[in-house]
């Protein structure tokens, strides 16, 4: 190749260069939050927050993304908690939590405190009462023992993990990779799907630009080649030998070509929204059935069960079994610890139809706003783009996110959008102390 086409790559690399410098010098520098367990990347170095009354996770994330620092664009939600991640930390979308995994895997303490050695340092994890205080990492073993000795102080701690080398009184050592589950289900999510890609895109797009400045006289010389001088007789010869080619090789081979299944948008299978309201507001009732001695908090009605908490007053487990065979036949029971319990429900399948709202997001979300303004309800609404594909055929869909507290029950606050088409609530939240709803809405765009 002529030194010419060398030294203009290397020109286009420079650029390219550049221009990532550029970006990374306008990002904090931040120590990255992971370590390995089991040979898989955990988040740690979350920002764990009690969820407030009347919120979901993903309502109370943006609200905590919004008011203390925007860069938390990462989020999971484990026992009525929600801990805030970042991209600029390593973390991702998908990543699980080391903390709750701990957590759960010391579900038998609702205190413990607990240092263990990963792979590149010490990770502290300190739970009080069923709330995270303390998940961070140390590179270097005295910072990490320093702060255990602190927070050792601490009264009624109900277990110690530490390291056997640091002779911790009653403490005993235990490896992190025994306690946390070899399938971990409690992951990050994004809080805004849009925001995530930003930086991505703009590095692409500029990347993409150079390339195609540098190429384009390649490009225009190409499309100049004059065709006129091949002789149309032996292009079609040519064009009848391959296929003929490719006939046998399909024959020696025996290849069949694959099914490619119909392409299932997901707003052709949507349920009525006054009957999925319906649905959601009787399975809710069925599981906050009083019983005595214990206390329902929430209830939290999502696509596929119904989910209560219920936290035990002067009760006892065996009464509640007993009563809750009863009142709540085929409810599913999951102890947290010995005062909180999880109760859940399957929900049972409504027909479905398709249904696409007209509109565009953006005037769905004008609409939207407009509607909620006139009622005096605050709502929190976004725009994500979905992608569905089949491995041939691929389709965006324009998804509006809206999220509200209210105290309409559920089929009252769904009546807000009866002139909408493709509306789907995927969850809604009952605060039994408060006594609010929290709803998560979304509407299909054209």
């Amino acid at each position: 190749m002529s030194a010419k086409f060398f030294s203009g790559f290397f020109i286009l690399y420079l650029i390219n260069f550049a221009v990532l410098c550029i970006i990374n010098l306008t990002r904090e520098k931040v120590v990255v939050q992971i370590i390995h367990i089991n040979k898989k990347k955990y988040a740690v170095g979350l920002f764990w927050q009690p969820i407030a009354s009347g919120f979901s996770g993903r309502n109370y994330a943006r609200n905590l993304a919004h008011s203390i620092d925007k860069k938390l664009n990462l989020y999971t939600e484990a026992r009525a908690m929600v801990g805030m991640g970042s991209y600029s930390y390593g973390q991702y979308s998908g990543m699980p939590v080391a903390a709750a995994e701990v957590m759960n895997g010391l579900s038998e303490y609702s205190s413990f405190l607990s240092a263990f050695a990963v792979d590149s340092g010490f990770y502290l994890v300190a739970v009080r009462n069923g709330v995270i205080l303390v998940d961070r990492f140390f590179n270097d073993e005295q910072s990490a023992r320093i702060e255990y000795e602190k927070l050792s102080e601490l009264p009624d701690w109900a277990a110690f993990i530490a390291p056997e080398s640091w002779d911790m009184p009653r403490a005993v050592e235990r490896n992190i990779n025994k306690i946390v589950s070899q399938n971990p289900r409690i992951v990050l999510h994004a809080v805004s799907r849009l925001r995530s890609i930003m930086w991505p895109l703009l590095v692409l797009l500029v990347f993409l630009f150079f390339v195609l400045l540098f190429f384009r006289e390649p490009l225009t010389q190409m499309n100049q080649v004059r065709v006129t001088n091949i002789d149309p007789e032996l292009a079609a010869e040519y064009k009848r030998q391959i296929e003929e080619k490719n006939k046998e090789l399909d024959q020696q081979y025996d290849i069949q070509k694959i099914e490619i299944k119909p392409l299932v948008l997901p707003y052709d299978n949507l349920p009525d929204p006054i009957a999925r309201a319906q649905q959601c507001f009787q399975a809710m009732g069925f599981l906050m059935q009083p019983i005595i001695g214990w206390n329902q908090y929430n209830v939290e009605c999502n696509e596929q069960y119904v989910v209560a908490q219920i936290k035990r007053d002067y009760g006892t487990l065996g009464d509640f079994y007993m009563l809750a065979s009863e009142i709540m036949p085929h409810a599913f029971v999951s102890e947290q610890n010995e005062n909180t319990l999880m109760v859940s429900a399957k929900l049972p399948d409504i027909p479905v139809y398709s249904s696409q709202d007209e509109r565009d997001a953006d005037s769905v979300i004008r609409d939207i706003t407009t509607i909620f303004q006139m009622a005096g309800i605050s709502a929190d609404t976004d725009t994500v783009v979905d992608t569905i594909t089949n491995g041939v055929d691929t389709v965006q869909l324009n998804v509006v996110e809206i999220a509200a507290q209210s105290k309409l029950v559920p089929m009252q606050f769904m009546q807000i959008f009866q002139d909408f088409g493709g509306v789907y609530m995927t969850k809604c939240v009952w605060n039994a102390v408060n006594r609010t709803w929290n709803y998560e809405v979304i509407i299909y765009a054209k």
